[in-house]
């Protein structure tokens, strides 16, 4: 069993230096930490599946929990916090959308990891799979609509508030990227099997044989 993740220099930082930490003590740190405990394992898997690749969603993910921090005193509880960073780690993937030319070309050069853990493993394999290929396929909304209705478990009204959109579009998006997986599985379905019907035609000898 893996050790829980610890919150980083940054978050720290963060905690410390905020004009309410010398009113609010070591309050705001402890949740923040607890927060990044219980959630950053599964924000990051929500954030690879939009993202594409394991250290931006790692980045996508811290950056929003530094947000988070500097805007707790919005927030009623701990609820509210975890919808924040939901709809905070979405509105970061769109950045990268934005930016993705120049973030695939860093990509490319970018080593992999000198120790890459088992969960950076495993996370890997999720962004190889045959779903998660298909799922990158589709616009950005019915992305973010499938993975937080069907990944991260979602009700739509948290899709809804996680995407800043009514719960009719997200019905929609969904319905949408739903019919497009579906059609593009089912295309590489086909394909497989007409690849793998093939057979090598047989090598015949160039010498007749002698009786």
């Amino acid at each position: 069993m893996t050790e829980a993740p610890v919150a980083t220099d940054a978050i720290v930082v963060a905690a410390l230096t905020a004009p309410d930490a010398a009113r609010k003590g070591w309050s705001v740190n402890r949740e923040v930490t607890e927060l990044y405990s219980l959630h950053y394992r599964s924000l990051v898997r929500l954030a690879v599946l939009l993202v594409r690749d394991v250290p931006t969603a790692e980045d996508v993910v811290q950056d929003s929990f530094v947000a988070m921090h500097g805007g707790w005193q919005r927030l009623r509880d701990a609820n509210s916090a975890l919808a924040y960073l939901r709809q905070a780690v979405v509105n970061r993937f769109r950045s990268v959308l934005r930016h993705r030319t120049v973030v695939d070309k860093n990509l490319k050069q970018q080593p992999p990891p000198d120790m890459p853990s088992a969960e950076h493993d495993a996370l890997v394999l999720l962004e190889r799979s045959a779903v998660v290929a298909a799922l990158r396929k589709l616009p950005g909304r019915q992305r973010e609509a499938i993975v937080l209705r069907y990944y991260a478990d979602l009700s739509e009204a948290e899709v809804a508030a996680a995407m800043g959109i009514s719960r009719g579009a997200v019905k929609s998006h969904t319905a949408r990227g739903m019919a497009a997986l579906r059609a593009e599985l089912e295309q590489e379905t086909r394909a497989d099997r007409a690849t793998a019907g093939r057979s090598p035609l047989p090598q015949h000898s160039s010498r007749s044989a002698v009786p």
